[in-house]
């Protein structure tokens, strides 16, 4: 066994760097911007930022989903201003849920009017109205529509192509993910708690974390503690696509490792007592107990910034329930998560140091090596 080179500094560092990675990976590929249930009614929309690309995101009269860069065909106004922002929807509990947490939120009363001439746009993104200008030589409706943003869901989980001239589905970006996944009902859940976090790290570094555990043993002392095989051998002898053991009587992410929520219907027996995690470039993480997932998607801003949204879902039945309380998987995972992103800002710090090169993945780091292949696929070999 030996050790392999990661990415170069200039990767994780460079705003060229990432220039790159905006134009070939978060425009051309299939972005997740969170849960349907975000936009809910008919005119409801979301303003989103994507890799610095103001994009909305609404559902049309006839109920289907829409997504327009925020920039009108005239003069290129954007069509919703940032002080416009609404940024709490009132959570299922009667808790004010941070939903759109990425943007503005709100709701399209008649169209989508540009705030500079009154152009005036339906949620399909059609062209329905322009003050003073009638169909003719040098004006056609039909010609102007608002710039189209490629969308597709999964799971409940909505994603989206700000290129979509580009091809490539949904279904052949996430590959076998939804397969493996298939017994736990995704579609069906709601949102009880969400956590806006900003981490001073670079995206690729936050992956890189997510998708390996030899520093589980070091970093997370309460997750070994639900889970005590993270600390034999950094993890290399864990079975993941089966699932990671719980110790004995646990079953679920919670300080205790029970809880009194109810399992989700229709699991196998090793996902009623194990803990199953999906990586989906490029920008989602996915991990699975048998009551509860938390969904986080990331969302960079620069070289060494990067929000990441925490979803937490549960099923509305047990939400339902007048004693249903969260907080015991929130609290847990939250506690996880923060461990993750101080040690993550380290990285980064370290990083910029004037000896760094670049770093070495060890054998039980092999999946890291995913996002290595990843970028390389897309921007071509790195030096």
């Amino acid at each position: 066994m030996s050790l392999e080179s990661t990415l170069p500094r200039d990767c994780y560092l460079s705003p060229d760097a990432f220039a790159r990675e905006k134009e070939r990976i978060f425009c051309e590929q299939w972005f997740c911007v969170g849960r349907e249930e975000e936009v809910p009614n008919p005119g409801d929309y979301l303003l989103l930022d994507v890799a610095g690309e103001s994009i909305l995101l609404v559902r049309s009269r006839e109920g289907a989903l829409h997504a327009h860069y925020n920039v009108c065909r005239h003069r290129g106004s954007q069509l919703v201003l940032g002080v416009e922002a609404k940024p709490f929807r009132q959570g299922p509990d009667g808790a004010k849920a941070c939903l759109g947490a990425t943007g503005a939120t709100g709701t399209f009363t008649s169209g989508i009017k540009c705030p500079y001439h009154a152009w005036t746009y339906n949620l399909d993104g059609t062209l329905r109205t322009a003050p003073f200008l009638e169909d003719g030589d040098g004006f056609r409706r039909e010609e102007l529509p608002l710039y189209r943003v490629g969308i597709s869901s999964w799971g409940g989980f909505v994603f989206l192509k700000l290129s979509p001239e580009n091809g490539g589905t949904l279904a052949e970006q996430l590959g076998s993910a939804p397969e493996r996944v298939r017994r736990y009902p995704l579609a069906e859940l709601r949102t009880a708690r969400r956590i806006h976090y900003e981490v001073a790290a670079n995206w690729k570094v936050i992956l890189e974390n997510y998708n390996e555990c030899y520093h589980c043993g070091a970093v997370h002392p309460e997750l070994c503690r639900v889970v005590p095989a993270f600390r034999q051998k950094g993890g290399m002898d864990l079975d993941w696509e089966r699932g990671v053991p719980h110790r004995e009587g646990a079953w679920t992410f919670t300080m205790s490792g029970t809880t009194t929520r109810r399992p989700f219907a229709g699991l196998d027996q090793d996902e009623l007592i194990r803990h199953k995690g999906e990586l989906m470039y490029p920008n989602f993480m996915l991990s699975l107990s048998a009551d509860h997932a938390a969904a986080f998607t990331l969302w960079p801003h620069s070289p060494g910034h990067t929000t990441v949204i925490c979803d937490f879902l549960f099923h509305p039945d047990e939400m339902a329930r007048p004693d249903f309380d969260p907080m015991d998987a929130v609290d847990f995972w939250d506690i996880t998560n923060r461990q993750d992103w101080v040690i993550c800002e380290s990285v980064q710090r370290g990083m910029g140091s004037r000896v760094f090169k670049r770093g070495f993945y060890a054998p039980m780091e092999s999946l890291s090596l995913d996002i290595r292949r990843y970028l390389e696929e897309r921007l071509g070999p790195s030096e």
